[in-house]
């Protein structure tokens, strides 16, 4: 029996298998059903879901609280589309799924995408929208889903065939603007992942080798997971006038000339962001969340024996009906379960604040709070209950995120030879490291590190950097830029 009820926690440790840990979380939390029969299609269970609901309504306000304006577009995509954009259609088509026939056999005169990214679809109406300088900045979002052919392995939130996100496009009347919007799109990450989700997160600019397909330059939010690998979150592309041209997006200006207008793209997906919050802040008992996007933040459990039942039930409902107005409460009152197993279920969801109530507890006129992130266990005066939970609540994701940043810090290494980069990559870390060019140039550099020990250049930090190195660690010629290499996802 014993052996029986654990089981029902994860059976690795994160440190030890963050590969298994993380498919048994995703199971054994019920953040996502694997048995779909579609590779690289699964189906988000209502854990996971109410979280990613509660990402996309913030993500949303922020948004449109900086000039966005909400669209929903068509997810078929006309193959011709594709093709105004040669290394846009070069870049994607690997990827795409084609929707060639319907009803009962009738052939498309040409092949319909299931949308992978929006730019074909928008900036094909873009052109109709947009005639004038007084329509600039022109700013839209939508949030949906969008299909890839993933060739790799799939794994549930990180990479699927289909994946669940917000993409904004925006076009302006000059480039200095346009690369303005760039700087805001990652200030809003920052404020995103960092603030709200406590993801920690470095900005590069990705070489010219791994930018977006059709982009001038793509800038890229990584966070590190556990078993050593990055994990792109946030991308963000300057397009210049690359797709302005062959879709012909213009505007007529103020000294009545007709000029193309200036695009970005952003595209935070959430599904993804959720799998990288759950890996990394997790523990190995399960999930921890941040205390805004918890589905239950409080549960309330009671410790029962006979004789006391009805006392402690009384003022478990008590403690309910105090905190439901301003929280999410639930207060589980099962009796096919003991409190041990009740503990376990709600650490595994990751329940920010667990309030225990037994027959001690009501007559000494207490209740027993446990903070699932600090693992405090603290004995409250029912009176107080409220204002400690305020105060608890208040503080749980500062404490949660501010931990996570300074975690984050020590994940990073300075090498100066191949072998010590090598050996901080086996060791989980992130290397930073003298670069001859993050231009076409730096490719072969790159492909020696691809092939030699299965990592990839990052690029270099926007913004903040304090590393410099004289030399390349591959090629030994003078180093133009101080780089990041990672394992990725």
């Amino acid at each position: 029996m014993a052996e029986e009820k654990e089981q029902k926690g994860i059976t690795v440790k994160k440190a030890d298998d963050f590969s298994e840990w993380y498919s048994q979380l995703v199971q054994k939390a019920e953040l996502a059903d694997l048995r779909y029969n579609l590779k690289g299609f699964v189906c988000y269970m209502p854990w996971a879901v109410i979280s990613i609901k509660k990402m996309y309504e913030k993500y949303e306000k922020l948004l449109e609280k900086n000039g966005h304006l909400p669209l929903i577009m068509p997810s078929l995509i006309p193959e011709s589309n594709f093709h105004l954009e040669a290394s846009h259609v070069e870049g994607f088509t690997p990827e795409v799924f084609w929707v060639t026939e319907a009803g009962n056999g009738d052939k498309f005169e040409e092949r319909l995408a299931l949308r992978p990214t929006s730019e074909t679809a928008l900036y094909k109406m873009y052109s109709m929208w947009i005639r004038s300088y007084k329509d600039l900045p022109f700013k839209r979002y939508q949030s949906c889903q969008v299909w890839r052919y993933e060739g790799k392995a799939t794994r549930p939130f990180f990479r699927a065939r289909e994946f669940h996100w917000i993409e904004a496009h925006n076009v302006f009347a000059t480039e200095e603007d346009a690369r303005k919007q760039i700087l805001e799109d990652m200030e809003m990450t920052y404020q995103m992942l960092e603030q709200e989700f406590s993801i920690p997160i470095i900005f590069f600019e990705r070489p010219q080798w791994d930018k977006f397909a059709g982009a001038v330059s793509t800038y890229a939010a990584d966070a590190l997971t556990e078993s050593g690998k990055v994990i792109q979150l946030p991308s963000t592309h300057l397009l210049g006038t690359n797709f302005s041209k062959p879709f012909n997006v213009k505007f007529v200006d103020k000294d009545a000339s007709e000029k193309y207008g200036f695009i970005t793209c952003y595209g935070p997906a959430i599904s993804r962001i959720y799998g990288a919050m759950v890996s990394i802040l997790g523990d190995d008992k399960g999930m921890i969340l941040p205390f805004d996007l918890a589905p239950v933040q409080i549960v309330i459990v009671p410790i029962l024996f006979k004789g006391s039942k009805e006392k402690v039930l009384e003022k478990c409902e008590e403690a309910e009906a105090l905190l439901k107005g301003m929280y999410s409460v639930r207060l589980d009152a099962r009796d096919d379960m003991s409190a041990g197993e009740k503990f376990s279920e709600w650490e595994m969801k990751g329940v920010p604040f667990r309030i225990e109530i037994g027959p001690k507890d009501v007559d000494t006129g207490v209740a027993v709070v446990v903070n699932r992130f600090t693992k405090e266990k603290k004995a409250v005066d029912m009176k107080q209950l409220g204002r400690y939970i305020d105060d608890a609540a208040r503080n749980y994701t500062r404490h949660l995120k501010e931990k996570k940043l300074l975690d984050f810090s020590s994940l990073i290494q300075k090498c100066e030879t191949l072998d010590e980069a090598k050996n901080a990559i086996e060791n989980k870390k992130i290397v930073c490291c003298g670069f001859c060019s993050v231009d076409m140039e730096g490719a072969n550099c790159a492909e020696t590190i691809e092939k030699d020990f299965g990592a990839f250049v990052r690029g270099r930090k926007v913004t903040d950097e304090k590393n410099h190195f004289s030399s390349c660690i591959v090629c030994g010629k003078k180093a133009k830029e101080t780089v990041y290499i990672a394992k990725s996802y």
